[in-house]
């Protein structure tokens, strides 16, 4: 079964033997350097630092680490200065996968990776800060004829996220430092691995997904008891009891658990990223806490995993068990409406505001607040954002410039009120040439149904 074709959840022919190590496409970068007739690009982090785990894919220390890179020919060299312990992990993670891809282009030529960069790792001067190692080898590598002017340092290109303190080591030796935005350029056109390996964790969130609804399809609506009506009474109180699922009521962390479990058994990680609201709580755009699930009022669930090579899934869905038709259907339906306004505009060369403001013009249309304030009642985000090793990385579907081919964002309109509740509805998509790909299809319906995949 093809990617476009599996079912939510499903593994794809071949998962047993796992998809081939992802490498990165460098020749950004030396080119980013060439064109500012830069010496050398260089990314400190740790593996937390999501440019530097793109960039290298090295997937440890929690220290920091260092990657420089210069143009040489034919087109570049790379040298990852990693601590001496994680020396092999660095030579399988960073060196192994391009250096396999160069040997035999043509088993690799799906992957379109053909950089040319050569890759090493140094291990010398463990002991020394990142950005002093980092300092060390662009001295090492980097003609000193190659400074713009007589007497003047060389030019090192570094992201903006680039620490104080490696910066000022590079300084101190002597550089100039320039930031770069190339590597979130780089990072926003996603290759076919890199979509592929977000299909798979998108297929795991939507697996989640169908569990939580199956949980909500499941559940019982009660009456409130004698002593309950009491209580609510005295509290002001006049919601109605909590839904019940296996004989006990339920509530938002019962359900995130049972989603949880999904996705740990689909090998990815939940990574603190699954927001379930309920009632007002859904008008949270992030909410983790524990509330009661009662009947009539809104669900609103948005998984977010993190697969086994960093990339990220993204799903959202609303659902009411024993509703009244009001505020909620309204809202429901114009969000749907919305969405399908969005996804009507998105293709290549499209600028990305007319994305958003289709979906806020149609949401307008139906009497929500296009332009609210957080905590206000109407449409308080923007319309999408880019995924990939980050869950919010460029393309920006409220800022600048156009879509392109490989970009990966959500759409997401949604409606909220701080008093009632909210609803969003949410789907991953891929850009392609001639218009999109929705990564991971999930069906639509405010009642929740038990899905046939449901565990």
């Amino acid at each position: 079964m093809s990617g476009e074709d599996a079912a939510p959840g499903e593994a794809e022919a071949g998962d047993a033997a796992g998809p081939r190590p992802l490498r990165t496409d460098l020749a950004p970068v030396v080119d980013a350097v060439r064109e500012a007739d830069a010496a050398a690009f260089v990314a400190v982090g740790d593996r937390f630092d999501d440019d530097l785990r793109y960039l290298t894919r090295f997937s440890g220390p929690d220290r920091p680490y260092a990657l420089v890179v210069v143009p040489d020919e034919p087109v570049g060299r790379a040298v990852l200065c990693a601590p001496a312990l994680f020396r092999e992990q660095a030579e399988r993670e960073f060196v192994a996968p391009a250096r396999d891809a160069a040997a035999d282009p043509t088993e690799h030529a799906d992957t379109g990776f053909h950089d040319g960069v050569s890759r090493e790792v140094r291990t010398e001067s463990v002991g020394d800060h990142a950005g002093e190692r980092a300092a060390a080898v662009v001295d090492d590598l980097v003609d000193g004829a190659s400074a713009a002017a007589e007497g003047d340092g060389p030019t090192v290109l570094a992201p903006a996220s680039i620490p104080h303190d490696a910066a000022v080591y590079l300084e101190r030796a002597g550089n100039d430092l320039a930031s770069t935005d190339a590597v979130a350029g780089a990072r926003a056109q996603k290759t076919p691995p890199e979509a592929d390996r977000l299909r798979r964790v998108q297929r795991a969130a939507v697996a989640g997904m169908a569990r939580a609804e199956a949980v909500l399809a499941e559940s019982a609506v009660v009456g409130a008891g004698e002593d309950e009506r009491e209580a609510d009474e005295r509290s002001g109180d006049d919601r109605r009891p909590p839904l019940r699922w296996a004989d006990e009521p339920l509530t938002t962390e019962r359900l995130r658990r049972e989603v949880n479990q999904v996705l740990a058994a689909r090998g990815v990680r939940d990574a603190g990223n699954t927001v379930i609201g309920a009632g007002p709580s859904a008008a949270d755009l992030h909410y983790v806490g524990d509330d009661p699930i009662r009947p009539g009022e809104t669900v609103l669930l948005d998984i977010s995993p993190r697969g086994p090579d960093g990339y990220y899934g993204d799903v959202t869905r609303t659902f009411v068990v024993d509703g009244d038709g009001g505020w909620e259907r309204r809202a429901y339906v114009a969000v749907e409406a919305a969405r399908e306004a969005a996804l009507d505009e998105v293709e290549p060369g499209v600028p990305a505001k007319t994305v958003h403001g289709e979906a806020a013009a149609e949401l307008a249309a139906y009497g929500f607040d296009p332009n609210a304030g957080e905590g206000e009642a109407g449409f308080t985000h923007g319309t999408g954002h880019g995924v990939g090793v980050s869950l919010h990385e460029g393309p920006s579907l409220s800022g600048a410039g156009e879509l392109r081919p490989g970009h990966v964002m959500t759409v997401e309109p949604g409606v909220y009120d701080p008093e009632i509740g909210g609803v969003r509805l949410e789907d991953l998509i891929l850009v392609t040439d001639d218009g999109y790909e929705i990564l991971a299809e999930y069906p639509f319906g405010i009642v929740p149904e038990k899905r046939p995949d449901a565990r």
